[in-house]
């Protein structure tokens, strides 16, 4: 190898190629899960591996250099009070909690589901980030450390 962290070059030109389009996927499966299979799950998922796909290709270091872990953080700890918002927003329309507050567009249109396409963004981007986090903190973790040799 070169030396440097991450895998051969090989594969960091194809992850550099396709992670565009694994992120693109992934806000698909999440903008229309109301529409078709997936939704914030689903996308959540995809997104996270996309994430992890650039961390196994170029390494923890080279990875965190264009990602900003604060902020990563800071958005997967807000989602849930986002998440809550949407919910108290129906209760303060005079509704229950997580009423559909938006309007409802044209019927198979994207923007036909009221409140449903926000919180599915929502819950893409928490799993997608609780995933990717989970993982780099696992990725730091050391089995052997204190372990007497």
């Amino acid at each position: 190898m070169d030396g440097k962290p991450g895998m051969t070059i090989i594969i960091k030109t194809v992850v550099r190629i396709i992670v565009g389009l694994i992120f693109l996927y992934g806000i698909y499966i999440i903008l229309h899960g109301h529409l078709s299979p997936g939704g914030g799950f689903g996308g959540g998922v995809i997104l996270a591996l996309g994430l992890l796909s650039v961390l196994l290709a170029y390494g923890r270091e080279e990875t965190l250099k264009w990602l900003r872990l604060g902020s990563l953080r800071d958005l997967e700890h807000a989602t849930p009070l986002l998440f809550l918002l949407f919910g108290l927003a129906g209760m303060a329309w005079g509704s229950a909690f997580l009423a559909n507050v938006l309007s409802k567009g044209k019927l198979f249109a994207l923007l036909s589901s009221g409140t449903i396409l926000p919180l599915n963004i929502i819950i893409g981007l928490k799993v997608g980030l609780s995933l990717f986090l989970v993982v780099l903190a696992m990725a730091e973790f050391d089995l052997n450390e204190g372990a007497d040799e």
